[in-house]
Formats: C-alpha cells, sequence, structure tokens
C-alpha cells in the first residue's frame, strides 16, 4: 500500500501569501503604467496574407518592413513556413498591399542570386470599432464567468468557499495580465481565450480541493482546520501534480513547436496552469483560513450532535 503523503502546505501560508500580494501589486502596477500591448484585434489596423515560393525568413520580413517605416508590424508564420501574415497598425489606404509588397519584393533575394518570389494573398482592415466592442464585451464575460461561479460554489459548498474559488480566479487573471503587460508580449483575441479557459481550469482544481476539505471535515473527528486542510491537500497532490504536468507538456510543445500564431495563447495557458495549481493550493485555502471555516460551516449542530454521539 503506497505511503500517504504527509507535507505541511499551510506552515508557509503566511510566506505564500505575502508572494500573491507583491505578484498582485506589480501586476495592477504594471497594468496602470503600462497597459497591455494589444493586438490588430483590439485595436485595429491593417492584416496582409503573402505567400513566397520558398520558406520566408520572419526576422528578415521584420527588418525589411522597420527599415522601410512600418515599425508597428507584427510578423508570423500562417500555416506553413512559405505563408506570412502580417498585422499593422497603419490605417486602412488602396496602395498600402501594393506598398508593402514592394518592400518586400526589394529584400527577396537569397542564397546567391535565387529569387524567393512573393505575392499578395490577403488585404484586410481591421476597424477600431470592432476593437473596442470585443474589449468591453470581453471584460463583461470575465466579470460574468466570476459572478457564475461564486453562486455555484456557493450553492455546492458554501460562501466561505465561493470567496475562496473568486479570489483564487481574480488571483490567476490579474497575475497573468501583469505578466503580458511587464513584459509587453502582444494580448489579442486567443490570449483571451486563454484567460477563459484558465478560469475553467484552476476553478476544477480549485473545486476539487474544496470537495475533498469538506468531505475531510465531516469524516475528521480530530484536528483543526489547518489539520484538516493539510490533510486534503495531500491527498488531492497526486491528482494535482498529473493534471499539471501534463497539461503543462501539452503547453510546452504547443509554445515551440505551434508556430507564432498561437504561441501567446499556449504562453497565456501555461502561466495560467502553474499560478492556478498555486492559487488552489495557496491562495482558496489560505482564503477559508482567514474567514475562519471550521466543521459548525459545514455540518448543521444536529448533525454535529449525533456524529458526536456514536461510539
Amino acid at each position: 500500500m503506497a505511503k500517504e503523503l504527509n507535507f505541511d502546505f499551510m506552515k508557509i501560508r503566511n510566506v505564500a501569501m505575502i508572494f500573491s500580494a507583491v505578484l498582485l501589486i506589480i501586476s495592477i502596477a504594471s497594468l496602470a503604467t503600462k497597459g497591455l500591448s494589444l493586438g490588430l484585434d483590439f485595436t485595429g489596423g491593417t492584416l496582409l496574407e503573402v505567400a513566397y515560393q520558398q520558406p520566408a525568413d520572419i526576422q528578415s520580413i521584420r527588418s525589411q518592413l522597420e527599415n522601410s517605416g512600418f515599425e508597428d508590424s507584427t510578423v508570423q508564420h500562417f500555416g506553413s513556413e512559405t505563408e506570412v501574415l502580417i498585422r499593422m497598425s497603419e490605417a486602412f489606404r488602396d496602395t498600402l498591399g501594393a506598398e508593402v509588397l514592394e518592400v518586400l519584393r526589394n529584400g527577396t533575394i537569397s542564397n546567391g542570386d535565387t529569387v524567393n518570389a512573393v505575392e499578395l494573398r490577403r488585404s484586410e482592415f481591421v476597424g477600431s470599432q470592432v476593437g473596442e466592442e470585443l474589449r468591453d464585451q470581453g471584460g463583461l464575460a470575465l466579470l460574468m464567468a466570476l459572478f457564475v461561479v461564486m453562486l455555484y460554489v456557493a450553492f455546492r459548498f458554501q460562501f466561505k468557499f465561493s470567496v475562496g474559488a473568486v479570489f483564487a480566479l481574480f488571483h490567476d487573471v490579474v497575475i497573468i495580465l501583469g505578466l503580458f503587460s511587464l513584459f509587453q508580449w502582444d494580448f489579442d483575441l486567443t490570449v483571451f481565450a486563454a484567460l477563459l479557459a484558465v478560469i475553467g481550469y484552476s476553478l476544477n482544481d480549485t473545486i476539487v480541493v474544496a470537495d475533498r476539505i469538506r468531505e475531510n471535515f465531516r469524516i475528521l473527528r480530530k484536528g483543526d482546520s489547518i489539520e484538516v486542510i493539510n490533510v486534503s491537500l495531500n491527498q488531492t497532490l497526486g491528482r494535482t501534480i498529473m493534471t499539471s504536468l501534463t497539461t503543462a507538456l501539452v503547453l510546452l510543445a504547443l509554445m515551440f513547436l505551434g508556430g507564432e500564431l498561437i504561441h501567446n495563447f499556449a504562453l497565456g495557458l501555461f502561466i495560467g496552469v502553474i499560478v492556478g495549481t498555486y492559487s488552489s493550493i495557496y491562495v482558496a485555502a489560505n482564503i477559508l483560513l482567514l474567514m475562519n471555516i471550521s466543521r459548525e460551516d459545514l455540518i448543521p449542530a444536529e448533525l454535529e450532535e449525533e456524529l458526536d454521539d456514536r461510539p
């Protein structure tokens, strides 16, 4: 029979609380001062798709565009190594596609005299009004998700559990946004989709831990709240590690092998898995202790008396 794990997670709960507070302060400060590096989906601009005859050098294309005055351009492979997607903050005009194509053609000589032919496949304009609607609706969707989560956890468990779960989700979302702001990684709709996925992942992890805590408060007749929470965390540790590890490995593969189109999506999810696993252990459980969770919160007084009378 496998030996039961016995880590004292709550021993460093105060250190974890300070660590989380520091991360939140840094994240909020960065969001307030630097903001997010919003992608074309939110800011509006021009989207160009070009196709090369041979594999395209992304770094070379970026340099060509910057040297020609198109400084705020995002260049990435699209589908294959010969197809390239260019996102520009330039206002759309009829001649923009031809101008960019001319710049790219002037820099297509590679490998001696071999010319890597390039053609324009698509030229589209994304209006700023659409971007503003996406941003506003996205923010409302996040707030609505947190509100629904709070109602669900309060109904299924108890109000103190819902506060812990929502604060853990808030903690995760703010830290992810803060890191994207701090390092000025591009924030587009794929990253927003990753945020929503993180809410689902972190909530699932938190509910598994909460369910075990509730069950142990009813089963274990001895021990204070800290001991019950420690036992519960140890019982779910194996499942948490396996789930987080396998998910993280898949996301690492997507980050390094999936191409630039989904790189930030995988990056946002990867950060979310790490932060979400941490918050399920130290944020949600810490909130329960700060709110003085006890056996009486989960077991009616009449049932408590019956259980105490049992031999």
